[in-house]
């Protein structure tokens, strides 16, 4: 997957380009912390705050995709997908896959019209179990 770049800013500094490498290639979703940890243990200087930061612009600008972890924390990952989707999310192990629908965003249109919104934007997590998760359970029933 070719890695997909921030859009243009005022001023691309060194710590982003730390994050996004750090985030570069990997399959599953990082909090910050974990982000940070990465950057550290390569011998990085950037805060905490300011990884926090640069994945919270990177997610706002599409370039990274977000979502909240059971526990509450925020997750980040490339975004694999340049077009708009969502993400189905084993609550069990965490394995993510992204999925798009376009007859969802046309309801999704329509359902906002109805009630008098415009310019929406949304995020949509289904929170599951895998199938191979599913399968370890079933296992573990009949043992």
């Amino acid at each position: 997957m070719e890695r997909k770049e921030a859009p243009t800013r005022k001023r691309k500094t060194r710590q982003l380009e730390a994050v996004l490498q750090a985030v570069h290639g990997e399959p599953d979703f990082l909090s910050a912390a974990d982000v940070f940890t990465k950057l550290k243990s390569a011998g990085a200087t950037i805060g905490l705050a300011t990884v926090y930061r640069n994945l919270a612009s990177l997610a706002a600008e599409g370039v990274l995709d977000q979502l909240r972890a059971a526990d509450g924390t925020m997750l980040y990952r490339e975004c694999g997908d340049i077009h708009h989707h969502h993400h189905l999310v084993c609550r069990k192990c965490g394995k993510t896959e992204e999925f798009s629908l376009e007859g969802l965003e046309v309801t999704l249109d329509k359902l906002a019209n109805k009630h008098g919104f415009t310019e929406i934007e949304h995020v949509m997590e289904l929170n599951g179990v895998c199938a191979e998760c599913r399968q370890n359970s079933d296992s573990a029933k009949t043992s």
